[in-house]
């Protein structure tokens, strides 16, 4: 049961990045977003990348994976929606 819990949980805590990418696009905007806090976070997430893909625990693989890619889409957004501060 903990373990399917767990699973549910490393699928679900990532899906949260989806409303930070919507609200994004809806202002047309990432200026409140420090870039090096977002290119921080996605560093980290990539260096323990292979840590976590050869784990034996599952739980541990589908997070990173799952939190890896979506974090991914924010970078991007973030990324696309940068104006130049003038």
């Amino acid at each position: 049961m903990i373990n399917v819990v767990g699973m549910v949980a490393a699928i679900v805590m990532p899906l949260w990045n989806i409303p930070l990418i919507v609200r994004i696009e809806q202002r047309q905007s990432s200026q409140d977003i420090s870039l090096p806090w977002a290119f921080g976070v996605l560093a980290c997430m990539f260096l323990m990348l292979p840590s976590a893909l050869g784990s034996a625990d599952r739980i541990f693989r589908t997070f990173a994976v799952v939190n890896a890619v979506l974090f991914s889409a924010v970078v991007v957004q973030v990324l696309r929606y940068r104006h130049p501060t003038r």
